[in-house]
């Protein structure tokens, strides 16, 4: 079987269009891109052609991302935060292991930091992006960076998640979604729901992630739907000083690295 995946911008401008073919195993789909040969859970593939299907079939939302939420070509919108931004962030609470709140600016008040927002802790495509931005940390010691990562949900989740992932950085919760909010993160099924978002689970399952079901389906992310987007900031040190922000336009939208450890690590920062 033989299906055809393109993705349209809010815009209306078409994106590649990909082709996957697939053949039935037992338990698994075989799916074959342009680019390489996935092994994939049959469940996903299928989630991800109805979800397609069902998005193509329903009336284009008018505000679905604003100009706001989308990065420049370089990874990174304007280094400029509103005040407004930055007064709401001073006011936001997270809260780390211990169940400590802070306010999410004092994360940076006195360092810089790279801070990545997951989707949720249970999210197969956050985990990806632990690994993703753990990887680099040998890079962001060296130049005294400390590297965050929050997540919307409870203390435990977040305490699930580290132990999980054994995580580098720094774990935090963000069970109000104040910052998600704060920082105009994306949201909805749409963003969530998208060709390429599928291709890239399949991607992350093919390479060994997991996504935590039980996490997933917990009361304070069920409710929400599980439709929040995250992103990566640069900031510090310095409560308003926020020089890299980048604002996930689909789930495992990640920024190139290089643009990240640019923002943090280079020596003319």
């Amino acid at each position: 079987m033989a299906a055809s995946l393109s993705t349209t911008t809010v815009y209306g401008v078409a994106a590649a269009t990909k082709k996957i073919h697939m053949h039935n195993s037992s338990n698994h789909a075989v799916v074959k891109s342009s680019q390489q040969l996935y092994r994939c859970p049959k469940f996903l593939l299928r989630h991800f052609l109805h979800a397609k299907s069902t998005l193509r079939n329903s009336p284009t939302p008018k505000r679905l991302i604003t100009p706001s939420a989308i990065s420049s070509s370089a990874g990174a919108e304007s280094s400029t935060m509103t005040e407004g931004t930055t007064d709401l962030l001073d006011n936001v609470l997270v809260y780390n292991l211990d169940g400590k709140g802070i306010p999410i600016s004092h994360l940076w008040k006195d360092r810089k930091a790279v801070v990545a927002f997951a989707r949720h802790f249970g999210c197969v495509l956050c985990r990806k992006r632990a690994d993703y931005l753990a990887a680099e940390k040998d890079k962001m010691d060296a130049a005294g960076v400390a590297l965050v990562l929050i997540g919307p949900g409870s203390v435990d989740q977040a305490k699930a998640f580290s132990e999980q992932t054994k995580f580098k950085g720094e774990v935090y919760a963000d069970p109000s979604y104040s910052s998600y909010e704060a920082l105009k993160f994306v949201s909805g099924v749409s963003t969530t729901f998208t060709p390429g978002a599928g291709l890239k689970i399949i991607q992350a399952y093919v390479e060994g992630y997991r996504q935590d079901w039980a996490l997933s389906f917990e009361k304070d992310t069920r409710t929400r739907g599980g439709w929040q987007q995250g992103g990566i900031i640069v900031a510090g040190p310095g409560k308003n000083n926020i020089s890299y922000i980048h604002k996930d336009k689909e789930a495992g939208d990640d920024p190139n690295i290089e643009d990240i450890l640019k923002a943090c690590c280079s020596q003319s920062n």
